[in-house]
């Protein structure tokens, strides 16, 4: 690839993570990851780049000690290049952890859903998902404990599953109502369903499951409340 006189490329390196390894054998979540770096790659960058190297990694986002991001951390410090992820829980579920990389002064990194934010932005979205990820826990708890104060046996695979079932129902009922006011409002300006999806994945608003909004998941966003 030739390049004007005194201008360089950037470069990259790919980190992708997956929490189980039947998600990383199977391809599931890792697909995904691989289109939001790939998108940011090619729409949000104003000079030429490469990808110097990929790394991936089947391992929990709580935990500090990863080998790959380790790897792909040490690569990039080498070659002077820029980390990039898909969502900034891929880089970290840990708040301490991101706040390290973000003092970090030799680690460049960019979050390919959040093209615009600079670090401390992605500081404050990562510690708005932590108080999320807390409230979503005590409200599945509080919902568990709900069930077993009316009687519901939790002990036992079935009921312990139905337990789980409906605290998950009471999480996308109450996501749901939290994204009416934006699905109405769109609505009512005439955009379809697909074109709402597309503005709340634009936002980062992530679903009640936290992946990705389509014009089906906004219908039944909105159907829950009709």
């Amino acid at each position: 690839m030739q390049l004007s006189k005194g201008k360089s490329m950037q470069k990259f390196v790919k980190y992708y993570r997956v929490s189980t390894r039947s998600q990383g054998q199977s391809g599931l979540g890792i697909e995904a990851q691989q289109r939001d770096v790939q998108l940011y790659l090619d729409n949000y960058l104003n000079e030429e780049h490469e990808v110097m190297a990929t790394y991936t990694e089947i391992d929990s986002g709580s935990k500090e000690n990863r080998i790959e991001l380790s790897k792909a951390i040490e690569y990039c410090k080498k070659h002077n290049a820029t980390l990039i992820v898909s969502k900034v829980d891929r880089l970290s579920r840990d708040l301490h952890q991101l706040s390290g990389f973000m003092k970090d002064k030799k680690l460049e990194f960019r979050v390919a859903s959040l093209p615009n934010a600079d670090k401390p932005m992605l500081y404050l979205y990562g510690m708005m998902a932590e108080m999320e990820r807390d409230f979503i826990s005590k409200r599945t708890k509080d919902a568990l404990a709900s069930a077993k104060a009316r009687g519901v046996k939790l002990g036992g695979a079935r009921p312990n599953q139905q337990a789980r079932h409906d605290a998950v129902k009471k999480d996308a009922d109450d996501r749901a109502k939290t994204v009416e006011p934006v699905i109405k409002a769109m609505r009512d300006s005439g955009n379809t369903w697909d074109q709402i999806a597309k503005h709340m994945n634009e936002l980062s608003i992530p679903t009640a499951r936290g992946g990705k909004w389509h014009g089906k998941t906004v219908l039944n966003a909105h159907q829950r409340l009709s």
